[in-house]
This record gives C-alpha cells, sequence and structure tokens, in this order.
C-alpha cells in the first residue's frame, strides 16, 4: 500500500510539475493564455465525455477521459497558485479535512442507520461547525450554475426528501399524460403561423405559453427519471449518442444508394432508420 501511495503521489506530482512547466514564461503560449473562466466549458465538455466512457464499460477510455479532468483541475487550482490566492495542495487539503469532517460515522464514533442520515447529518455540519448559513429553503441549497435538465432533478430530490412526493410511479405518469395534455390543449387553442420547412407548419405567435406548458412537460419526465432512480442528463446523453450512430447510418445508406437527404424522401430515411436499430 506505501509503494502504491508513493507511486501515486509521484504521478500527480508529475502531472503538477508538466503543468508548471507549460504555463512557465517560456512555456506553450496557448496553456499560458487560459483563465479559469476559458476554461470553463472544457471542464464541462471533459465531464461529459467522462460520463460517456463510464456508460460504454471502456476502462481506457475512462483511465484517458478522467484524466483529462485531473489536468483541468490541477491546471484551474495552479492559475490561482499563480496569482497567490491558495496553493493546488491548500485545495488538496480543504477536500481532505472536509472528508474527514463530514464523515464522523467514519473517522468517528458518530452511529448512523443509512444514507439518509448521514446526508442529514452532512447538512448539519456544514452549519454548526463549518459556519455555512443556514438556507431560507431547501431548494437554496441547489446551485442556480447548474444546466436546468440538472437543476430541474437535483430541486426534485431536495423537496423528495422533505416528503413532498409521488406514492407510487403511476401517479408520476399520470402527470406527464396530464401536461401532455395541456401542450396539446395550448397547441390547438394558440394562435399560430406557418412556417415553411416544417413538419408541423405550426408555433406559437408568442411563444410564452406553450414554452410553459412544454417546460411543465420537461420538468414531469425529469421527475419520473429521479422517481425510477436514473439520472436524466444521463439518459438523455445515452440516447444522443443512439440518435447519432442511427442517423449517421441512414446518411450513409442514402449516400450509397444516391438518393438525397430530404423530407420527399423520408420514408426511405425510415427504412434505413429501422436497419439501424436492427443493428
Amino acid at each position: 500500500m506505501q509503494n502504491q501511495t508513493l507511486s501515486q503521489a509521484g504521478a500527480f506530482k508529475g502531472l503538477y510539475d508538466i503543468i508548471v512547466r507549460l504555463r512557465a514564461p517560456d512555456g506553450c503560449p496557448w496553456d499560458r493564455e487560459q483563465t479559469p473562466m476559458s476554461l470553463r466549458a472544457d471542464l464541462i465538455e471533459e465531464t461529459y465525455e467522462c460520463v460517456e466512457a463510464i456508460d460504454e464499460k471502456d476502462p481506457a477510455h475512462i483511465r484517458e477521459e478522467l484524466g483529462d479532468i485531473f489536468l483541468l483541475v490541477t491546471m484551474l487550482a495552479y492559475m490561482h497558485e499563480q496569482e497567490g490566492s491558495f496553493t493546488v495542495a491548500d485545495a488538496l487539503t480543504t477536500v481532505s479535512e472536509k472528508l474527514v469532517r463530514r464523515h464522523p460515522h467514519v473517522f468517528g464514533a458518530v452511529k448512523v442507520r443509512d444514507s439518509v442520515e448521514v446526508l442529514d447529518n452532512w447538512a448539519k455540519i456544514k452549519v454548526e461547525q463549518e459556519g455555512r448559513k443556514p438556507k431560507d429553503s431547501i431548494l437554496d441549497e441547489v446551485s442556480r450554475g447548474l444546466p436546468p435538465l440538472d437543476r430541474s432533478y437535483k430541486l426534485q430530490k431536495k423537496a423528495a426528501r422533505a416528503g413532498f412526493d409521488w406514492s407510487e410511479v403511476k401517479d408520476v405518469i399520470g402527470k406527464i399524460e396530464e401536461e401532455l395534455g395541456e401542450v396539446n390543449e395550448e397547441i390547438l387553442h394558440s394562435n399560430t403561423v406557418e412556417v415553411p420547412g416544417t413538419s408541423a407548419g405550426l408555433r406559437s405567435s408568442d411563444g410564452s405559453p406553450l414554452e410553459g406548458e412544454l417546460g411543465d412537460l420537461l420538468f414531469s419526465v425529469v421527475n419520473l427519471c429521479r422517481f425510477l432512480h436514473v439520472e436524466p442528463s444521463v439518459a438523455l446523453q445515452r440516447t444522443n449518442v443512439k440518435f447519432e450512430s442511427r442517423f449517421k447510418h441512414v446518411e450513409k445508406r442514402m449516400k450509397e444508394t444516391g438518393q438525397e437527404m430530404k423530407q420527399g424522401n423520408l420514408a426511405v430515411m425510415d427504412k434505413f432508420w429501422e436497419e439501424a436499430k436492427e443493428k
């Protein structure tokens, strides 16, 4: 175990030293130009790529994507070290101390029955030991910086922990059906205009009522995901990958048969889509 720890420490020092070199005055121009603000999108993108690798259950791919995240996180911390705000070691020490402090059932004598008690203790420690200001609402604990899909999921989880939840899955599905009905009703009763080039040929004249109903529908579907313990963003990403693969197959087959990708050839494209599903 000691040799493994030394190896891990050496590997991290190797990464740190490379980042220091890249950010040096005679280092890489691109790396030196980067700032915490400029790397925000990269951090999000690499995180989703890591999620995709985990879905694929490909250890080699997971290792590579985790390495990319380590790179970005270490570089972000080193940027602040360069500014004199804090060091990389400070960031690591802070999270280590926090983990020990928030797990008294592991590193202390506190007893817990289940993960629910673990989370309850976690929240109390943040206020009582760390001096965090109690939130006016439990929903205030959910970051407003999250993507809307992820934020709605976490808002619902917080509400459910307070007992604000459905009893059975059939009730959640019923709510989706209700919201879908309201979307249909809004479409039928909205003032609509024709939009050239669309299959439906309809859109809301001002957008807001229909937008609101569609938002309610999406929120209800996210709630079903939460009720069934499925991460909605992960599920959607899985479907994105599936759609991309099947659509590329359709493009390839249309090209092979000398046919154009257009609405008039939808029946042919649909045939190739089914072909992709069979594969």
